[in-house]
């Protein structure tokens, strides 16, 4: 894919360039019709538009504090930006480098990775309009080290590719190496931003091939909520994203970073019997305890929830373990018969243990 000023095609993506502010500010870019963004129209993507994740301007991070520290020294306006492309080709074939003059493509490498004054590298503003081609070729040329380039979100281009579901960039990144353990402004790694969207095919591309050494630390990896990959998924009812995590060997019982809930809680909390049962079937502590000693059981009896009261008990849930306040499960019930129905009382504790009596003596 050859990129120059001359051709007509490539014209409409400078005057794009030339017409609009582009940021790293991926929820701007739902504004502009896929069209526009591919250059073949003219638009624009309003300032008032640029992604936001709520925090007070103070929170955001200094320029200085990013992880490009070493290409940061220019700052480029979409009008420079116009005149690097105008001035630049990338060849449609990559393969090999420019041997003719070498310091005419290390030149234009050096251009592309230039830094915009949102941060951006050449190949984050070409991932934001979903120019998949020309993304995959940048990729093959650019060194790691750009690659895990963050702008002034914290975003590396990776984030962007699984934001936008962009399956092949996000294989090309992942087979370059692109790191997947950068956390954005809100914390959240590539994986997390998978899990969240639902995007299977992209969090399969970034953890298919790693060996369980690498997996372990991605999937603790909690974000500034203190949720870690499979959090994200239950609570975006993913069901499918959640059968991937366990198939590669996610901890079921990690808790997360505030009260101390597991997924099979999360679950609770939002009435989902599917998670539920997936979760007790892959092997989920049923018992396990929040922060404040409350178990699944404890939300769901809490919550009157009888369907999943039913599932939790046929798990085998402890309906005696007492929270920090003194409460027991079976003491939350009392008063509610649709719940006391389905709590089996066909066994007695001894020292906190569950004897189970054989009611055909």
């Amino acid at each position: 894919m050859a990129m120059s000023g001359g051709a007509g095609g490539e014209k409409n993506k400078l005057d794009l360039l030339e017409e609009s502010r582009i940021d790293s500010g991926i929820d701007s870019y739902r504004s502009v019709t896929r069209e526009d963004r591919c250059g073949s129209g003219p638009g624009s993507v309003p300032d008032d538009k640029k992604f936001d994740s709520g925090r007070d301007e103070q929170d955001k991070v200094m320029t200085d504090e990013r992880l490009d520290s070493a290409y940061g020294s220019a700052s480029l306006s979409v009008d420079s930006l116009s005149e690097i492309l105008q001035n630049c080709s990338i060849s449609a074939t990559l393969t090999e480098p420019n041997k003719e003059n070498p310091e005419s493509s290390e030149e234009e490498g050096n251009l592309l990775a230039t830094l915009t004054e949102d941060g951006d590298t050449f190949l984050h503003l070409v991932i934001i309009q979903e120019l998949e081609s020309f993304a995959n070729h940048l990729i093959y040329l650019f060194p790691k080290e750009i690659l895990d380039i963050q702008n002034n979100l914290y975003q590396a281009p990776l984030h962007l590719a699984v934001y936008l579901n962009l399956v092949g960039v996000v294989q090309a990144l992942v087979e370059k190496r692109a790191s997947l353990e950068l956390q954005d402004q809100e914390g959240n790694t590539p994986l997390h931003v998978a899990c969240e969207h639902g995007w299977l095919d992209c969090a399969n591309q970034m953890i298919l091939h790693l060996p369980p050494a690498e997996l372990a630390p991605l999937f603790e990896t909690q974000n500034w909520r203190g949720l870690t990959c499979l959090h994200v998924a239950t609570l975006h009812k993913h069901h499918r994203m959640m059968r991937l995590l366990m198939k590669k060997g996610v901890d079921l019982n990690i808790q997360e970073g505030t009260s101390g809930k597991t997924a099979l809680h999360m679950a609770v909390e939002l009435h989902d019997v599917d998670a539920v049962a997936l979760l007790l079937k892959r092997g989920a502590d049923v018992d396990a305890v929040m922060l404040n000693g409350c178990t699944a059981l404890h939300l769901a009896v809490g919550r009157q929830d009888a369907a999943i009261t039913s599932h939790l008990c046929r798990a085998g849930a402890n309906k005696m373990i007492r929270n920090v306040e003194g409460d027991t499960p079976l003491d939350l019930a009392d008063g509610n018969d649709d719940i006391l129905a389905v709590l089996p009382f066909d066994d007695i504790q001894i020292m906190g243990r569950t004897v189970s009596l054989d009611l055909n003596l």
